[in-house]
Protein backbone atom coordinates (compact mmCIF):
# COMPACT_ATOMS: atom_id res chain seq x y z
CA UNK A 1 0.00 0.00 0.00
CA UNK A 2 1.42 3.89 -0.59
CA UNK A 3 1.53 5.74 1.98
CA UNK A 4 2.03 9.47 2.53
CA UNK A 5 4.48 11.38 5.05
CA UNK A 6 7.08 14.15 5.32
CA UNK A 7 10.34 14.22 3.32
CA UNK A 8 13.87 16.09 3.60
CA UNK A 9 14.25 16.80 -0.02
CA UNK A 10 17.70 18.84 -1.58
CA UNK A 11 15.59 20.42 -4.54
CA UNK A 12 18.29 23.13 -5.30
CA UNK A 13 21.53 23.40 -4.72
CA UNK A 14 23.53 25.64 -1.95
CA UNK A 15 19.85 26.37 -0.87
CA UNK A 16 18.20 25.57 2.38
CA UNK A 17 16.29 22.02 2.21
CA UNK A 18 12.76 21.39 2.37
CA UNK A 19 10.29 19.73 4.55
CA UNK A 20 7.84 18.08 1.87
CA UNK A 21 4.58 15.98 2.12
CA UNK A 22 5.82 12.93 0.18
CA UNK A 23 3.87 9.75 -1.49
CA UNK A 24 6.11 6.48 0.00
CA UNK A 25 4.64 3.40 -3.12
CA UNK A 26 4.36 -0.15 -1.86
CA UNK A 27 7.50 -2.09 -2.09
CA UNK A 28 8.55 -4.39 -4.45
CA UNK A 29 10.54 -7.83 -4.67
CA UNK A 30 13.57 -7.64 -2.19
CA UNK A 31 12.26 -4.20 -0.42
CA UNK A 32 10.23 -3.30 2.68
CA UNK A 33 8.81 -0.22 3.98
CA UNK A 34 10.64 1.15 7.13
CA UNK A 35 8.94 3.51 9.59
CA UNK A 36 12.45 5.62 10.68
CA UNK A 37 12.56 6.63 14.22
CA UNK A 38 15.75 8.33 14.06
CA UNK A 39 18.27 9.74 11.92
CA UNK A 40 21.52 11.22 11.73
CA UNK A 41 22.12 14.96 10.07
CA UNK A 42 25.54 14.02 8.52
CA UNK A 43 28.28 16.16 6.95
CA UNK A 44 27.70 13.74 3.86
CA UNK A 45 24.22 14.69 3.43
CA UNK A 46 25.04 18.70 3.43
CA UNK A 47 27.55 17.36 0.88
CA UNK A 48 24.55 16.20 -1.07
CA UNK A 49 22.75 19.93 -0.92
CA UNK A 50 26.53 21.77 -2.03
CA UNK A 51 27.47 19.58 -4.80
CA UNK A 52 30.14 17.77 -2.95
CA UNK A 53 28.44 14.84 -3.35
CA UNK A 54 26.97 14.88 -6.77
CA UNK A 55 23.45 13.38 -6.47
CA UNK A 56 20.99 14.19 -8.74
CA UNK A 57 18.38 16.86 -7.52
CA UNK A 58 15.36 16.64 -6.28
CA UNK A 59 16.73 14.10 -3.66
CA UNK A 60 15.77 12.90 -0.13
CA UNK A 61 18.45 13.09 2.02
CA UNK A 62 19.22 10.60 4.84
CA UNK A 63 21.48 7.85 5.11
CA UNK A 64 22.24 6.97 8.96
CA UNK A 65 18.94 6.18 10.51
CA UNK A 66 17.18 3.48 12.63
CA UNK A 67 13.38 2.40 12.36
CA UNK A 68 11.20 -0.73 12.23
CA UNK A 69 10.07 -3.03 9.38
CA UNK A 70 6.13 -2.57 8.67
CA UNK A 71 5.67 -4.08 5.28
CA UNK A 72 7.27 -6.50 3.49
CA UNK A 73 7.37 -7.21 0.11
CA UNK A 74 7.55 -10.44 -2.52
CA UNK A 75 10.52 -12.61 -1.98
CA UNK A 76 11.91 -10.98 1.56
CA UNK A 77 14.44 -13.74 3.46
CA UNK A 78 16.25 -11.97 5.68
CA UNK A 79 13.92 -9.26 7.67
CA UNK A 80 9.96 -9.87 9.16
CA UNK A 81 7.30 -7.24 9.66
CA UNK A 82 8.67 -5.94 13.15
CA UNK A 83 12.19 -6.26 12.73
CA UNK A 84 13.72 -3.02 14.07
CA UNK A 85 16.67 -2.33 11.80
CA UNK A 86 20.38 0.08 11.00
CA UNK A 87 20.22 1.75 7.06
CA UNK A 88 23.56 0.67 5.36
CA UNK A 89 23.80 2.97 2.86
CA UNK A 90 26.18 1.04 0.46
CA UNK A 91 24.45 -1.32 -1.44
CA UNK A 92 26.04 -5.09 -0.94
CA UNK A 93 25.43 -7.52 -2.96
CA UNK A 94 26.80 -10.48 -1.17
CA UNK A 95 28.63 -12.14 -4.44
CA UNK A 96 31.34 -10.35 -6.02
CA UNK A 97 34.84 -10.30 -5.59
CA UNK A 98 34.81 -7.64 -3.01
CA UNK A 99 32.09 -9.11 -1.26
CA UNK A 100 34.08 -12.68 -1.25
CA UNK A 101 37.18 -11.17 0.26
CA UNK A 102 35.71 -9.17 3.40
CA UNK A 103 35.66 -5.83 1.81
CA UNK A 104 32.08 -5.36 1.02
CA UNK A 105 32.01 -1.58 0.95
CA UNK A 106 33.96 -1.75 -1.92
CA UNK A 107 30.99 -3.74 -3.80
CA UNK A 108 30.76 -3.35 -7.73
CA UNK A 109 27.17 -3.73 -7.26
CA UNK A 110 27.06 -0.35 -5.27
CA UNK A 111 26.80 2.15 -8.35
CA UNK A 112 23.41 0.27 -9.12
CA UNK A 113 22.08 2.00 -5.86
CA UNK A 114 23.62 5.24 -5.80
CA UNK A 115 19.86 7.94 -5.91
CA UNK A 116 17.73 5.14 -7.30
CA UNK A 117 16.30 1.42 -6.32
CA UNK A 118 18.32 -1.25 -6.94
CA UNK A 119 16.42 -1.73 -10.19
CA UNK A 120 16.46 1.58 -11.34
CA UNK A 121 13.47 3.22 -10.43
CA UNK A 122 11.92 4.95 -7.70
CA UNK A 123 9.47 4.37 -4.80
CA UNK A 124 8.94 8.47 -3.99
CA UNK A 125 6.75 11.03 -5.37
CA UNK A 126 6.61 14.45 -4.47
CA UNK A 127 2.74 15.99 -4.64
CA UNK A 128 2.76 16.76 -8.03
CA UNK A 129 3.56 12.77 -8.65
CA UNK A 130 7.61 13.48 -10.04
CA UNK A 131 9.90 11.23 -9.31
CA UNK A 132 12.52 11.92 -6.19
CA UNK A 133 15.82 10.66 -5.87
CA UNK A 134 17.08 9.00 -3.01
CA UNK A 135 20.43 10.12 -1.43
CA UNK A 136 22.61 6.42 -1.21
CA UNK A 137 19.87 4.31 -2.60
CA UNK A 138 18.23 4.54 1.18
CA UNK A 139 16.28 8.34 1.51
CA UNK A 140 16.03 7.38 5.07
CA UNK A 141 15.34 11.54 6.38
CA UNK A 142 11.72 11.25 6.05
CA UNK A 143 8.64 9.39 8.49
CA UNK A 144 8.87 6.25 6.02
CA UNK A 145 11.40 4.70 3.77
CA UNK A 146 11.34 1.74 1.23
CA UNK A 147 14.58 0.23 1.04
CA UNK A 148 15.72 -3.18 -0.60
CA UNK A 149 16.38 -5.72 2.38
CA UNK A 150 20.35 -5.95 1.67
CA UNK A 151 20.66 -2.13 2.64
CA UNK A 152 19.48 -2.99 5.95
CA UNK A 153 20.80 -4.76 9.07
CA UNK A 154 19.21 -6.08 11.67
CA UNK A 155 19.71 -4.89 15.90
CA UNK A 156 18.55 -5.11 19.55
CA UNK A 157 16.17 -2.56 20.00
CA UNK A 158 17.36 -2.45 23.96
CA UNK A 159 19.84 0.36 22.34
CA UNK A 160 17.75 3.13 22.09
CA UNK A 161 16.95 4.15 18.33
CA UNK A 162 18.96 8.03 18.43
CA UNK A 163 22.01 6.30 19.35
CA UNK A 164 21.87 3.46 17.66
CA UNK A 165 21.17 4.95 14.22
CA UNK A 166 24.57 7.00 14.62
CA UNK A 167 26.49 3.45 14.18
CA UNK A 168 24.83 3.66 10.56
CA UNK A 169 27.45 6.07 9.41
CA UNK A 170 29.63 8.45 11.69
CA UNK A 171 30.45 5.92 14.27
CA UNK A 172 31.50 2.98 11.87
CA UNK A 173 33.29 5.82 9.42
CA UNK A 174 35.52 7.06 12.39
CA UNK A 175 35.95 4.23 14.80
CA UNK A 176 36.13 1.74 12.07
CA UNK A 177 39.31 3.72 9.88
CA UNK A 178 41.20 3.50 13.51
CA UNK A 179 40.37 -0.29 14.16
CA UNK A 180 39.81 -1.86 10.85
CA UNK A 181 41.49 0.52 8.10
CA UNK A 182 44.64 1.69 10.21
CA UNK A 183 44.58 -1.12 12.76
CA UNK A 184 45.44 1.00 15.75
CA UNK A 185 48.16 -0.44 17.84
CA UNK A 186 48.15 0.05 21.79
CA UNK A 187 50.83 2.79 23.02
CA UNK A 188 51.12 4.55 19.42
CA UNK A 189 50.77 7.93 18.98
CA UNK A 190 47.99 9.21 16.91
CA UNK A 191 46.76 12.60 15.47
CA UNK A 192 43.56 13.22 14.07
CA UNK A 193 42.52 16.37 11.78
CA UNK A 194 38.90 17.09 12.23
CA UNK A 195 36.71 16.88 15.24
CA UNK A 196 33.37 16.77 13.58
CA UNK A 197 31.12 13.81 13.97
CA UNK A 198 33.33 11.37 12.30
CA UNK A 199 36.20 12.77 13.69
CA UNK A 200 35.55 12.06 17.10
CA UNK A 201 34.43 8.93 16.00
CA UNK A 202 37.85 8.25 14.76
CA UNK A 203 39.44 9.64 18.00
CA UNK A 204 37.49 7.52 20.29
CA UNK A 205 38.30 4.56 18.17
CA UNK A 206 41.76 5.38 18.98
CA UNK A 207 41.43 5.05 22.41
CA UNK A 208 39.68 2.34 22.26
CA UNK A 209 42.69 0.16 20.44
CA UNK A 210 44.59 1.51 23.61
CA UNK A 211 46.58 4.54 21.86
CA UNK A 212 48.80 6.12 24.22
CA UNK A 213 48.95 10.02 22.53
CA UNK A 214 45.60 11.30 20.56
CA UNK A 215 45.87 14.69 19.06
CA UNK A 216 43.29 16.54 17.84
CA UNK A 217 43.50 19.25 15.23
CA UNK A 218 40.56 21.52 14.44
CA UNK A 219 40.30 25.27 13.87
CA UNK A 220 37.29 25.13 16.42
CA UNK A 221 37.42 25.59 20.14
CA UNK A 222 34.20 23.94 20.77
CA UNK A 223 35.08 20.98 18.39
CA UNK A 224 38.35 20.56 20.58
CA UNK A 225 36.16 20.43 24.10
CA UNK A 226 34.23 18.14 21.99
CA UNK A 227 37.46 15.83 21.29
CA UNK A 228 38.92 15.83 24.65
CA UNK A 229 35.46 14.51 26.03
CA UNK A 230 35.87 11.40 23.64
CA UNK A 231 39.35 10.32 24.23
CA UNK A 232 42.02 13.30 23.08
CA UNK A 233 44.82 13.98 25.37
CA UNK A 234 46.33 16.58 23.59
CA UNK A 235 44.16 19.28 21.33
CA UNK A 236 46.15 21.64 18.71
CA UNK A 237 44.03 24.75 17.37
CA UNK A 238 45.22 25.51 14.04
CA UNK A 239 44.47 28.03 11.38
CA UNK A 240 43.64 27.14 7.50
CA UNK A 241 46.66 25.79 5.36
CA UNK A 242 48.90 26.30 8.90
CA UNK A 243 51.56 23.79 8.78
CA UNK A 244 52.41 21.91 11.92
CA UNK A 245 54.71 19.49 10.59
CA UNK A 246 58.09 20.71 12.83
CA UNK A 247 55.48 21.07 15.60
CA UNK A 248 54.12 17.34 15.75
CA UNK A 249 57.45 16.19 14.74
CA UNK A 250 59.29 17.49 17.64
CA UNK A 251 56.33 16.64 20.25
CA UNK A 252 56.69 13.16 19.24
CA UNK A 253 60.44 12.33 18.82
CA UNK A 254 59.75 11.71 15.23
CA UNK A 255 56.37 11.88 13.82
CA UNK A 256 52.81 10.16 14.81
CA UNK A 257 52.65 6.40 14.04
CA UNK A 258 48.73 7.42 12.47
CA UNK A 259 47.26 10.50 11.13
CA UNK A 260 43.81 10.60 10.37
CA UNK A 261 42.19 13.34 7.86
CA UNK A 262 38.84 13.53 8.77
CA UNK A 263 38.10 16.60 6.61
CA UNK A 264 37.88 16.37 2.93
CA UNK A 265 40.63 18.50 1.80
CA UNK A 266 43.32 17.16 -0.13
CA UNK A 267 45.79 19.94 1.33
CA UNK A 268 44.95 18.53 5.04
CA UNK A 269 45.64 14.56 3.64
CA UNK A 270 49.55 16.35 2.72
CA UNK A 271 49.75 17.68 5.74
CA UNK A 272 48.86 14.29 7.65
CA UNK A 273 50.99 12.08 5.19
CA UNK A 274 53.96 14.52 6.39
CA UNK A 275 53.52 14.42 10.28
CA UNK A 276 53.89 10.63 10.32
CA UNK A 277 57.18 9.38 11.18
CA UNK A 278 59.13 6.25 8.86
CA UNK A 279 57.05 3.19 8.62
CA UNK A 280 54.01 5.74 9.62
CA UNK A 281 50.34 5.53 7.84
CA UNK A 282 48.41 8.28 6.77
CA UNK A 283 44.18 7.66 6.31
CA UNK A 284 41.94 9.70 4.30
CA UNK A 285 38.36 9.33 5.60
CA UNK A 286 36.68 12.84 4.24
CA UNK A 287 35.38 12.98 1.24
CA UNK A 288 36.90 15.89 -0.41
CA UNK A 289 35.61 17.80 -3.65
CA UNK A 290 36.30 16.11 -7.01
CA UNK A 291 38.51 18.63 -8.12
CA UNK A 292 40.91 18.33 -5.07
CA UNK A 293 44.50 17.02 -5.33
CA UNK A 294 47.06 15.39 -2.76
CA UNK A 295 50.83 15.84 -3.45
CA UNK A 296 53.40 13.77 -2.00
CA UNK A 297 57.14 13.92 -2.09
CA UNK A 298 57.36 10.31 -3.98
CA UNK A 299 60.92 10.01 -2.79
CA UNK A 300 59.27 9.22 0.61
CA UNK A 301 57.27 6.12 -0.09
CA UNK A 302 60.55 4.21 -0.41
CA UNK A 303 62.91 5.51 1.38
CA UNK A 304 60.74 6.32 4.49
CA UNK A 305 57.92 3.37 3.79
CA UNK A 306 55.55 5.92 4.94
CA UNK A 307 51.67 4.90 3.51
CA UNK A 308 48.98 7.06 2.25
CA UNK A 309 45.45 5.34 1.89
CA UNK A 310 41.90 5.77 2.15
CA UNK A 311 39.23 4.29 4.18
CA UNK A 312 35.57 3.52 2.85
CA UNK A 313 33.04 3.83 5.49
CA UNK A 314 35.58 2.25 7.93
CA UNK A 315 36.72 -0.57 5.96
CA UNK A 316 33.34 -2.09 7.68
CA UNK A 317 31.76 -5.53 7.18
CA UNK A 318 27.95 -4.09 8.21
CA UNK A 319 26.40 -6.66 9.62
CA UNK A 320 29.46 -7.74 11.89
CA UNK A 321 30.40 -3.86 12.64
CA UNK A 322 27.05 -2.86 13.16
CA UNK A 323 25.83 -5.06 16.23
CA UNK A 324 29.81 -4.97 17.35
CA UNK A 325 29.64 -1.24 17.91
CA UNK A 326 26.28 -1.63 19.83
CA UNK A 327 27.82 -3.99 22.15
CA UNK A 328 30.86 -2.03 22.57
CA UNK A 329 28.36 0.58 23.16
CA UNK A 330 26.35 -1.47 25.84
CA UNK A 331 29.68 -2.56 27.39
CA UNK A 332 30.53 1.46 28.35
CA UNK A 333 33.63 1.68 25.76
CA UNK A 334 31.60 3.54 22.99
CA UNK A 335 30.23 7.07 23.80
CA UNK A 336 26.66 7.61 21.94
CA UNK A 337 24.90 9.30 24.28
CA UNK A 338 27.82 11.66 24.21
CA UNK A 339 27.24 12.40 20.49
CA UNK A 340 24.00 13.36 20.12
CA UNK A 341 23.98 17.20 21.13
CA UNK A 342 20.86 17.87 19.76
CA UNK A 343 16.90 16.50 18.78
CA UNK A 344 15.13 17.89 15.91
CA UNK A 345 11.76 17.29 14.72
CA UNK A 346 11.13 16.67 11.22
CA UNK A 347 9.74 19.99 10.61
CA UNK A 348 13.14 21.24 12.08
CA UNK A 349 15.42 20.03 9.29
CA UNK A 350 16.42 23.13 7.88
CA UNK A 351 17.78 24.70 11.66
CA UNK A 352 19.41 21.22 11.80
CA UNK A 353 21.19 21.46 8.77
CA UNK A 354 22.10 25.09 9.91
CA UNK A 355 23.61 24.00 12.77
CA UNK A 356 25.70 21.46 10.81
CA UNK A 357 27.42 23.35 8.75
CA UNK A 358 28.20 25.98 11.65
CA UNK A 359 29.64 23.51 13.31
CA UNK A 360 27.47 23.61 16.61
CA UNK A 361 26.84 20.44 17.09
CA UNK A 362 29.10 16.86 17.50
CA UNK A 363 25.64 15.00 16.18
CA UNK A 364 22.30 16.26 15.32
CA UNK A 365 19.37 13.58 15.28
CA UNK A 366 15.68 14.06 13.87
CA UNK A 367 13.43 12.05 15.60
CA UNK A 368 9.88 10.76 14.96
Amino acid sequence: MARKGKAVVARELNKPVLVEEVTFDSPRRGEVVVKIEAVGVCHSDLSGTNGTIALPLPLILGHEAAGRVIEAGEGVTELAVGDHVLANWIYMCGRCHYCNIGRPVLCDQQGKALYTMLDGTHRTHDAAGKALNIFSGVGVMAEYAVVHERSLVKYDPKVPADRAALVGCAVTTGVGAAINTARVQPGSICGVWGAGGVGLNVIQGCAIAGAERIIAIDTSEAKLEFAKKFGATEVIKTTPGEDLTKQLKKSTGGGLDYAFECIGSGEVAAAAYKAIRKGGLAVVVGVAPASALTSVVTRSLPFEEKTLTGSYFGSARPREDFPRMLSLYAAGKLKLDELITRRYKIDEAPQAFADLESGKNARGVIVF
